[in-house]
Parts: C-alpha cells; sequence; structure tokens
C-alpha cells in the first residue's frame, strides 16, 4: 500500500502546471543556446531577460494567459495578466516601468470584460499600460491575451543561481481567499489597497539590493513545490523539502494549496546567515515566511513529511524544463 506521502509525490509529478512545462527545452535550445547572440546573457529560466543598461539592468518579460481561463473569467484573466507580469519583475529584484498587451477577442462583451480586468489590475499595481495590439476579428471559441512588461533593477535576482548550504524559503500571504474557478488559486490582492500591495512587493527587491538571497522565483502554476523544483533544477542543485514547514491557511485542504497559482507566493534560496534578516523582512510587511528545506549538492528534489521521505525528483534521469544553468565559459 501506498504511502500518502508517496501519493503526493505522484500527484506533484504528473501535476499539469509542471508537465506543460516539458516542451520549454527545445525552445530554450533552439532560440537561447543556438540563437542570436546580443547584449542580453542567455537565459536559464528565468521569468525575464535581463538587458544590462547605464548603471543597472531592464528586466523584459511576457506571459501569455490560459485560454481556460480567458473563457470562462474573462475579468479575472485580465487581471491576472497584469498580477502575473509584476510579480516576474519583483521576483528578480526589479520595479516594473510599464507594460503592453496583444488582445485577440472577437466579442464585444468578452473584449469589454478583459479590457475592464486588466484596467483594474493596472490600478491595482500601480503599473501603466502603455499600448499593445488587438484583433477584433479573432474566433469566438479562441481567444488569446498576453501582456508583456518591462522593468529596471540595481541589482537582479536570478532563479537559477541558488548555492549548496543555503535555506529555502518560501513568502506567501496567508491572508486572502480561494480565486478563480476555473484554476486552483489564491486571491491575496483583493481586499487590499495599491499602497498595501506594493508595500509587501517591494520585499523582493530590498532583499536583492541588500544582497541576502542568492536567487528567487515567484510560485508559478507549476505550485509551490513544483517552482521550488524549478529552480533547483534551473540552477543545477537539488532540495530537500520539509512539507509540515510549508506555512497554509486553514480555508484550504493541503493537497489544493499545494498547486495553488498564488497572487503573492515567492521561493527564496537564501544563505543561513541572511534567513532572519530575509523573514522579517516579510513578517514587517504581514507575510508568511518560513525556512521549508535546504539546498543540496546532489541534484534531487527529495520531501518530507513527518518520518516518510520521498524522492520527488532526480535530475540525473528525470527533468520539468530540462534548463540548467551553463557557466558562460561553457558556451
Amino acid at each position: 500500500m501506498k504511502t500518502s506521502i508517496t501519493l503526493l509525490a505522484e500527484k506533484i509529478r504528473n501535476y499539469s502546471g509542471l508537465l506543460r512545462k516539458q516542451p520549454i527545452e527545445d525552445v530554450f535550445t533552439e532560440l537561447v543556446l543556438k540563437g542570436q547572440p546580443g547584449l542580453a546573457p542567455p537565459n536559464f529560466g528565468d521569468d525575464a531577460a535581463v538587458i544590462p543598461w547605464k548603471d543597472g539592468f531592464l528586466l523584459l518579460a511576457a506571459d501569455g494567459i490560459m485560454p481556460k481561463l480567458l473563457i470562462n473569467e474573462p475579468y479575472a484573466a485580465g487581471k491576472a495578466s497584469v498580477m502575473v507580469t509584476v510579480n516576474d519583475i519583483y521576483s528578480m529584484g526589479g520595479r516594473p516601468l510599464g507594460m503592453v498587451n496583444v488582445l485577440a477577442s472577437g466579442d464585444d462583451d468578452h473584449r469589454r470584460k478583459v479590457v475592464q480586468g486588466i484596467r483594474r489590475g493596472c490600478e491595482k499595481l500601480q503599473v501603466p499600460m502603455l499600448g499593445g495590439h488587438l484583433h477584433p476579428d479573432a474566433a469566438l471559441e479562441a481567444p488569446a491575451l498576453a501582456v508583456a512588461i518591462l522593468g529596471w533593477a540595481q541589482k537582479v535576482l536570478h532563479g537559477y543561481t541558488a548555492q549548496a548550504g543555503d535555506n529555502l524559503i518560501l513568502a506567501v500571504d496567508l491572508n486572502g481567499k480561494a480565486g478563480c474557478h476555473s484554476v486552483t488559486s489564491w486571491d491575496a490582492n483583493s481586499g487590499k489597497s495599491p499602497q498595501e500591495l506594493i508595500h509587501r512587493l517591494e520585499t523582493l527587491p530590498l532583499i536583492s539590493e541588500r544582497n541576502l538571497a542568492n536567487a528567487a522565483k515567484d510560485v508559478s502554476n507549476a505550485g509551490l513545490v513544483g517552482t521550488a523544483a524549478i529552480m533547483m533544477e534551473n540552477s543545477g542543485k537539488g532540495a530537500e523539502i520539509h512539507l509540515d514547514s510549508i506555512p497554509t491557511p486553514s480555508e484550504i485542504a493541503f493537497s489544493d494549496w499545494l498547486f495553488s497559482f498564488q497572487s503573492f507566493g515567492f521561493v527564496l534560496s537564501v544563505p543561513p546567515g541572511n534567513s532572519d534578516q530575509v523573514i522579517g523582512l516579510f513578517h514587517e510587511r504581514k507575510i508568511d515566511a518560513s525556512v521549508i528545506g535546504k539546498v543540496v549538492e546532489e541534484p534531487q528534489i527529495k520531501i518530507m513529511q513527518g518520518s516518510d521521505v520521498e524522492t520527488l525528483f532526480d535530475f540525473t534521469k528525470d527533468k520539468i524544463t530540462g534548463i540548467v544553468y551553463q557557466h558562460p565559459s561553457a558556451h
């Protein structure tokens, strides 16, 4: 009989939010490793490209919205399109400058709801939508929405530079509620003012500028453990993750919480000597943050619950994205 941690590991491995990452490797190899070199260094799994610019770095990111959400909940999809791109910039230690969008929607009412959601998202997160492109004649059953964002960082936090011996810290806002119906999600933005939301997000640039963390990544549709696993894969490292240490709200089952898309959720790889300071910065902003594990040299992800241990991924033979950091001298 399989133990509960074995069943949970199987659920994580087979989660659609992780499986949909697998085709990224071929695109990455063709466009990044074999692609035209330029001012920006190769990107090994970050959600934003890093472009050296004057005394800092421009951050350029783009996100597409899942069709199921866009079709079923157009207003929520519009808000989410702003949130996910803004989180990409903050997770890397940056601050947003502005956005553009590409919207394909052939239905007037659907388009109106999407645009209203985008506008609300921009108001809440204080980022202007500067322009974009509209396809008003798209097929009704096939709308599409993508948003690109430009940000700036004084110092960058990559998602592929975790170091063995680091603590893994998860920062989430438990003061929220279940979000969209089309995807498992946790909405910790509604009911908070723009000032409160920006105050929370500003934690990431502070951590980056004070050199307190080695790596960071916002929790994506891969889920809490999945996002941490991708960070380790991209870094060429492994991790021991203690499931009992993951901050969890009482309003949602733990098995659902692990896969919830987060409006505010970040995984950081932090030297042990800086961990209390990083956790303290989040706590000052009413964010729950805890050490949930340790980065290790051996490229395996092990999850632990009580006395039970399960190897979730062994990156010597398993892949999520297949993207692993290579030192510049390797190119």
